[in-house]
């Protein structure tokens, strides 16, 4: 082999123009690095099955939630007037995490599964758009709804860059001495066939488990663990808090923080349900199962105690992450979303659970806070969560994602009076709900209407939709109800025994091809 002979001077020009080059990359590097460091945070908050009895809402002035107190009072803007873009778990997730309405994925209820549907197919949904954005995304507690597949159970896992599970072989199980439970016919732990009501779904009393060993301060300790951290990218950090979704089993101390006979009875009406009818005159309404049964058993304070009870627990679960953002290095970079997936009825329109086009339901807590915001501040503009994944793309300086059917309210944020004239829009399997600021229409597929004036009525008790002074007004509101439904996919399988415990699928990542999907 031969060597060629380089000259002195030949080496230093090399080693100058190595010099440089390094100090060209290097820059390059510090560049793109700082670009990247850049783009803020995101720390992701979802509260299942929560209603606007928080303080900040002032739904039920009994409720104490001091950590959400604390979170609003220290700069964020709270949402009076926001809407769940489905009323259930699973198609209020999948629209919120995919970006478009029911009526355009085929997601209606809990048993159909985002991945099937086609839109969702050709489209990143929102962890999976900041991955491919830049971010570090990772998950803990509910985020998306959990599906059976062929391959074992779909908990959205495949959607993050790392996925936790604080939930497993966890179950918050009620001491059995203590506890209600309608399907089990026990009340204050004493069983008796009477109490039993195969129509009713209620369940609370006080865990077994300590406050440090219950799933939703599992999902808290992780994050206070992943923001203890430094990572090279910024991040998208979800936080998945399962209560006050039931049963209603949280630590006896948070059934202490409140007195079951000073507990404010729900008001309610007896015959709200009668002007509600179908075209062909019938009710398309009755009382359900767990309203017949609390009301039976003269359970109203209980439930409202146990529900009250439930959102003080995750307040303070929801206490330990905010602690430990303040506390990291990521507090003057990061936006915080704290949202509810949808409210809930605790005898309102005599009922209980959600699933429904009414207020109780549609609107559920929304607080966003930015780095650079200091005191609470109001929004009565009426948004939607469909409206998350655009604002955020836009507030992390991400490529804006045209397609998706949420609108950037990132305006809002730094003007709560800002130019905003959309409805805020809910689409179930039922229907469409079309909420203004001040009023509220609701169309039903059966072809049964609704129409309330809310800053009047609250509770919704007088239906106005055959009062002919507000045609006009029910005809704009008309205009927003979906031209077409897209029919949900068939594709189901069957919940293995252990559902919650069961083994994740890891086939479902490998159909996700972000060279692929828009």
């Amino acid at each position: 082999m031969k060597y060629r002979i380089i000259s002195p001077l030949r080496i230093n020009q090399i080693k100058y123009r190595f010099k440089i080059n390094l100090t060209y990359f290097a820059l390059l590097f510090s560049v793109s690095f700082f670009a990247q460091q850049e783009k803020p945070n995101v720390l992701f908050i979802a509260i299942d099955d929560i209603n606007d009895w928080v303080a900040p809402l002032g739904g039920n002035k009994q409720a104490i939630t001091p950590n959400m107190d604390r979170f609003v009072d220290n700069g964020a803007v709270i949402f009076k007037n926001n809407v769940c873009a489905a009323p259930v778990c699973g198609p209020s997730r999948s629209a919120i995490l995919s970006g478009f309405y029911p009526s355009t994925s085929g997601i209606y209820n809990n048993g159909q599964n985002l991945i099937y549907s086609d839109v969702v197919k050709a489209n990143a949904t929102l962890p999976e758009y900041f991955s491919k954005n830049g971010y570090h995304t990772m998950a803990n507690g509910k985020i998306f709804h959990k599906h059976a597949t062929a391959n074992g159970v779909d908990f959205g896992a495949w959607a993050f860059d790392e996925f936790a599970r604080a939930r497993r072989y966890n179950k918050d199980a009620a001491k059995k001495k203590f506890y209600t439970a309608s399907k089990a016919g026990v009340i204050h732990g004493e069983h008796n066939p009477g109490f039993i009501d195969k129509k009713s779904k209620l369940s609370w009393g006080p865990t077994k488990d300590a406050f440090e060993e219950t799933v939703d301060y599992k999902v808290a300790d992780w994050a206070r663990t992943q923001l203890s951290k430094d990572f090279d990218k910024p991040f998208f950090m979800a936080v998945g808090f399962i209560k006050p979704h039931l049963p209603w089993f949280v630590p006896q101390e948070y059934f202490d923080m409140y007195d079951v006979d000073a507990i404010e009875d729900i008001i309610t009406k007896e015959d709200d349900l009668e002007d509600i009818v179908k075209p062909n005159g019938k009710p398309l309404f009755k009382p359900t199962g767990e309203y017949n049964w609390i009301r039976k058993h003269n359970l109203g304070k209980e439930a409202t105690r146990a529900y009250l009870a439930n959102i003080s627990y995750v307040d303070a679960c929801l206490g330990i992450v905010m602690d430990a953002l303040e506390k990291s290095g990521h507090a003057d970079d990061t936006i915080v979303v704290l949202w509810g997936d949808h409210g809930w009825h605790l005898g309102e329109k005599l009922r209980y659970l959600k699933s429904t086009l009414w207020l109780e339901v549609v609107k559920t807590p929304l607080f966003v806070k930015l780095p650079e915001m200091d005191q609470a501040v109001y929004c009565e503009k009426t948004v939607s969560l469909l409206d998350l994944y655009p604002t955020l793309v836009n507030l992390c300086n991400l490529p804006k994602k045209a397609n998706i059917e949420g609108h950037d309210f990132s305006a809002l944020l730094k003007n709560v009076d800002s130019d905003w004239e959309r409805p805020g829009i809910t689409v179930s399997n039922e229907g469409t709900s079309v909420l203004t600021e001040k009023w509220h229409y609701i169309n039903y597929v059966s072809g049964a209407e609704e129409f309330y004036d809310v800053t009047n009525d609250s509770m919704e008790w007088n239906n106005l939709i055959h009062e002919s002074e507000y045609r006009q007004e029910i005809k704009k509101l008309k205009k927003w109800i979906p031209k077409k439904r897209v029919a949900p996919k068939k594709e189901r399988y069957k919940k293995p025994s252990n559902y919650v415990d069961a083994d994740q699928d890891t086939t479902i990542k490998k159909t996700r091809d972000f060279n692929k999907l828009e």
